[in-house]
């Protein structure tokens, strides 16, 4: 077989046509991955249509389009282009046939990146083509380059449709799977196996390249993808400098900071908001913050980190008012929502969403001067050229939590932060926070569905169930007097009882079995009475008020203290018999468990919680 042409004219064409639909293919997926307007289905189906049809099909439809006879083709022959049987026909059809394999493989690796570093580098300020290019694009750099490679090997083997529009001229554009074809069909069995021993070759070639991407466990272990990582984040530095020097000519900016806006005379956060979710669910936020750090809690699926994302910008409520330091960041009678990098509010995720194939320094900040600054505030020192998968969870949070210090917001929203820390560091952490928060001087909202999380942060509680806020003020308040079952549940309280009143300062505990006095007169309807566990006494004598002989019906015990599980006026049969739980320290229950049964407990009266409903 002396004529090789068919060889360089398939390598050829294949790079051609994989350049095109590199870029085509990441270009169209960026532009359908956001896109929610009518006819996704459609326009998705008839970009993905090339993939099904059958190869001649796409010939012929590619024939119709560019043909002498047709609109294109006619007016390519008045500038002298002639498409059909040439070798740009071969480019073109093989690029058709690719391109559906390179968009849907770089669609699927933009859908796998995780929403919440998207969401992260909006709230950082960046605008949609700087996310696109220094997050999600290497971010989806495996799957780019795998749809890359399967594109190319899709242009290689191309055979129906290049034949239909580009026809089979030896040299000119006979590619492999038409030398095969036709040296087959003379009986040229021996030139057809060369062939295809040279296509199966180079189609084992991209299957090992699309394994090594795949088993690539972690896009930082990738030097190819750290390099073009670097690259992007380089040139995006240029470009971004050479836009903030061409802007401060534009507008009068001086040593890198922007002209300042006309101090607001109104200080605070005001958020008046409703969210709805369908049936089951509507958000009805309602809260104002002038100081301290308010707490927002509540169980899993109140809406608490729903709350946060409506404040950040990230979701966008029915309706109702933000309005940050006299900016109003969303107010829906006016048609007024500000995008997240406009709202200048920082954002500590749950899962701290740090940019895994960007170092500890590139994830604070761009300004060295103002990276440094948080690396020493976080006690980061010597951490600055690690990944975040080099970093334990303790660093990790307080890599985040610089990160939405860096950009100086006005208000700062954290979402669980300490959820996914052990004890040892989750106490670090809220130190940590503490100090933070007490020279910070914008607005703080912390959200947890733990109390003491909250109580030790923040001075200020709001209580959500159900997308309803049901208590809101100090944590003392909330705390020593909850309103409602409801929030002293969610404040901890494990003991409570239906009453009955009796008079003005008696009621009587119905599942208790007990007559209580209360210190309070009773001039409010009451339904329930509570007590924490910790607030109850244990006396040797039955002589005070409210107290009460309790025998044990089982405990439980963690390393400080001692759960008891007390039943009143009688021994439990079993130990799903008990009226009251009490919390002491191991040193009181040394004292306590060698007393004979029964043991005398006290309601203080003023402990009690009364609550009316």
């Amino acid at each position: 077989m002396e004529d090789l042409s068919p060889l360089w004219i398939s390598l050829k064409t294949a790079c051609f046509a994989t350049i095109f639909a590199f870029f085509l293919g990441i270009t169209v997926a960026g532009w359908m991955l956001p896109y929610q307007g009518k006819g996704k289905g459609i326009i998705d189906g008839i970009l993905t249509l090339p993939l099904v049809l059958p190869p001649t099909v796409v010939g012929f439809l590619l024939l119709l389009l560019l043909g002498k006879n047709s609109p294109v083709g006619q007016i390519l022959r008045q500038w002298g282009i002639s498409v059909i049987f040439s070798w740009p026909a071969t480019v073109i059809a093989a690029t058709v046939v690719a391109f559906p394999l390179m968009y849907k493989t770089v669609l699927g690796a933009f859908k796998q990146v995780n929403q919440d570093l998207i969401n992260c580098a909006r709230i950082l300020g960046a605008s949609e083509t700087r996310i696109f290019w220094q997050v999600l694009l290497p971010l989806a750099w495996p799957g780019v380059m795998a749809g890359t490679v399967l594109a190319f090997a899709r242009a290689l083997g191309e055979f129906g449709a290049t034949l239909m529009l580009a026809g089979n001229i030896p040299g000119k554009t006979q590619t492999i799977p038409m030398a095969i074809f036709f040296a087959a069909e003379a009986g040229r069995m021996e030139e057809a196996l060369i062939w295809v021993l040279m296509i199966v070759a180079i189609a084992l070639v991209a299957i090992t390249t699309i394994n090594y991407w795949s088993d690539a466990e972690n896009y930082s272990q990738s030097r190819l993808v750290n390099y073009c990582s670097i690259l992007i984040n380089r040139w995006w530095s240029i470009i971004s400098h050479w836009l903030l020097n061409w802007r401060k000519t534009r507008t009068g900016e001086s040593n890198g900071e922007p002209r300042k806006q006309l101090a607001s005379k109104t200080k605070g956060l005001l958020v008046d908001l409703r969210k709805d979710l369908g049936s089951s669910f509507t958000l009805s936020a309602k809260l104002t913050l002038h100081g301290k750090p308010l707490g927002i809690l509540g169980a899993s699926g109140s809406g608490k980190s729903l709350t946060l994302k409506c404040i950040a910008g990230l979701e966008k409520p029915t309706q109702g008012r933000i309005v940050l330091n006299g900016r109003v960041l969303f107010d829906s009678q006016q048609s007024i929502n500000l995008p997240p990098h406009q709202r200048r509010i920082g954002f500590v995720f749950q899962n701290y969403a740090l940019f895994p194939h960007m170092k500890v320094a590139q994830n604070i900040g761009q300004r060295k001067e103002r990276v440094w600054k948080y690396i020493e505030l976080m006690d980061l020192q010597g951490l600055e050229k690690r990944y975040p998968h080099q970093l334990s969870l303790g660093q990790q949070q307080r890599v985040a939590l610089a990160r939405a210090m860096a950009i100086t917001p006005e208000a700062l929203l954290l979402d669980e932060p300490l959820s996914a820390l052990d004890t040892y560091l989750r106490n670090q952490i809220e130190k940590l926070l503490t100090e933070v928060f007490s020279t910070y001087e914008g607005f703080t909202l912390f959200v947890t569905h733990k109390l003491e999380e909250a109580y030790r942060v923040c001075g200020n509680l709001l209580v959500l169930s159900q997308g309803q806020v049901i208590a809101s003020g100090s944590k003392e308040d909330i705390f020593e007097r909850p309103p409602t079952f409801r929030v002293a549940q969610l404040t901890e309280c494990k003991n409570f009882s239906p009453v009955e009143i009796i008079d003005h300062q008696r009621i009587q505990a119905l599942d208790w079995g007990c007559t209580l006095q209360v210190m309070e007169t009773l001039t409010k309807p009451i339904k329930y009475v509570g007590i924490r566990a910790h607030h109850l006494i244990f006396f040797k004598e039955p002589n005070l008020e409210n107290t009460f002989p309790c025998w044990l019906v089982t405990m439980s015990e963690t390393q400080h203290r001692v759960t008891l599980y007390l039943s009143l006026h009688s021994s439990g049969i079993n130990t799903q018999e008990y009226q009251l739980q009490a919390e002491v320290y191991k040193e009181k229950w040394a004292d306590l468990k060698d007393l004979p049964l029964p043991w005398y407990v006290r309601l203080d009266p003023l402990r009690l919680i009364l609550m009316e409903s």
